[in-house]
């Protein structure tokens, strides 16, 4: 009679090991929870929602403020007319998230209305590695990588990627499908899903969704060909928070007062 109890007790630790794992393999999605009032965001506003972050730009410069339809927080990024770069013009922060070999990152936003699209600018995706693999600072295999969404003129879209083949010193760009557009005034949702290469191979995928208003997700980037590294020494580890008008030089920048909004960001990793 004791040996029949305590069956099902073992069965059940099994059982509960079994689940453990799945789950530290396959996390849960996570949201990066805004508990800001509405109004400017402050420093110690995104110290306390996004900690462990080894620099911020344009929150300090009150770029930054946040927004509540009912109970739903947004972040406001304001573009200052003139500027370029997220610390005179916008605002940027790599939010670490420990390290995994793959991540879905999502998140909603809406472009002010009108809006000043320019020649282009960035807009929120995934890094990893040591260094920060942006702005002219090319991947090499072991430093890093980075894959961020750009806007470009008239409301265009594409993938913008630091990766190890990149021909160009400034990254490359997978351009979403000719007729695709940005709304101005409407929310949209963005997901972006990319996954670590085998250092030996170019297995690394990046795929991007965009859902519009009133209309089904669409897949516009697919890629499966991509070497984020050489080594298995890092894997993807941070969200890339940036939104900004640039670009390398003044005539990038906006005349006019403008913004972006963001809200829902929730990301989901898998270690191994």
């Amino acid at each position: 009679m004791v040996s029949s109890l305590r069956k099902p007790f073992r069965y059940s630790l099994t059982f509960f090991a079994w689940w453990a794992s799945f789950v530290s393999a396959e996390e849960l999605p996570r949201p990066v929870v805004i508990s800001a009032l509405p109004g400017p965001y402050t420093v110690d506003d995104w110290k306390r929602d996004w900690p462990g972050c080894e620099f911020q730009d344009g929150v300090a410069e009150g770029h930054v403020s946040v927004r509540k339809e009912g109970e739903i927080p947004w972040l406001r990024v304001s573009f200052t007319p003139g500027q370029i770069g997220p610390e005179k013009g916008g605002a940027g922060w790599r939010f670490p998230i420990n390290q995994h070999e793959s991540m879905e990152f999502r998140y909603q936003m809406r472009f002010s209305d009108p809006f000043e699209f320019v020649k282009g600018g960035k807009l929120p995706g995934l890094s990893g590695g040591p260094e920060n693999v942006s702005g002219g600072h090319p991947a090499t295999g072991e430093n890093g990588f980075s894959a961020r969404l750009m806007w470009r003129r008239d409301g265009r879209g594409e993938a913008y990627v630091y990766h190890v083949d990149q021909p160009e010193e400034y990254g490359e760009s997978f351009p979403f499908p000719e007729d695709f557009r940005f709304p101005v005034g409407r929310t949209f949702q963005v997901r972006l899903a990319l996954s670590m290469n085998d250092p030996a191979k170019r297995d690394g995928t990046l795929a991007v969704w965009i859902t519009l208003p009133g209309q089904s997700p669409r897949q516009v980037v697919d890629r499966r060909d991509l070497r984020w590294r050489t080594t298995d020494g890092f894997g993807v580890d941070s969200l890339y928070l940036q939104a900004f008008h640039g670009g390398g030089d003044k005539t990038w920048a906006p005349k006019r007062e403008c913004w972006a909004e963001f809200s829902g960001l929730a990301w989901s990793g898998k270690k191994g």
